[in-house]
C-alpha cells in the first residue's frame, strides 16, 4: 500500500508540473509585448503588426536606420530596445518621431526596453529581415 500511494503522490505532482501557467510566450520576444499600446501610439493606430522584436542596441550597428532611432534620440541611455513593425502606407507626418524614408510600406517603433518609452519611427519602402520568422529545412 505504501508503494501504491507514493506512485499516487509522484503521479499528481508529475500532472502539477505538467500543468503550470506560463507567463510569457516562451521567446526572447517576450517582455516587448507589453510595448505593443506604446508602438500603436506612435503610428497613430494604423497598418497591421508584422511583429515585436527585443534586440540589443549594439545588434543594431548593421542597420543605420534602427541605430540612427534608438542612439540617435533624445535618451539613448538603453542597452536594449523593443522593435514594433508594422506593414500598411505611412509618411513622416502619420507618425511620431520619423527617421528614414519620407514614406514607407513599413514602419518600425523603437522603445527603450524596459520602459516602453519612444525613441523613433523607421519609415522604410521595403521591409527587412528583422521579423521574419526562420524556416527549417
Amino acid at each position: 500500500m505504501g508503494i501504491a500511494a507514493a506512485l499516487s503522490v509522484a503521479g499528481a505532482l508529475g500532472l502539477v508540473g505538467c500543468s503550470t501557467v506560463r507567463d510569457d510566450l516562451g521567446t526572447t520576444n517576450s517582455p516587448c509585448y507589453i510595448a505593443l499600446p506604446a508602438a500603436a501610439s506612435a503610428v497613430h493606430q494604423r497598418g497591421h503588426l508584422d511583429g515585436v522584436r527585443l534586440r540589443s542596441v549594439r545588434s543594431l550597428a548593421g542597420d543605420p536606420l534602427l541605430d540612427a532611432a534608438a542612439l540617435g534620440a533624445p535618451n539613448p541611455a538603453t542597452d536594449h530596445v523593443c522593435l514594433v513593425a508594422y506593414s500598411g502606407s505611412f509618411d513622416a507626418e502619420s507618425v511620431d518621431r520619423p527617421f528614414g524614408a519620407s514614406a514607407g510600406r513599413e514602419a518600425i517603433v523603437v522603445l527603450t526596453y524596459p520602459d516602453n518609452k519612444l525613441l523613433g519611427t523607421v519609415l522604410t519602402s521595403k521591409p527587412g529581415d528583422h521579423f521574419g520568422h526562420p524556416h527549417l529545412g
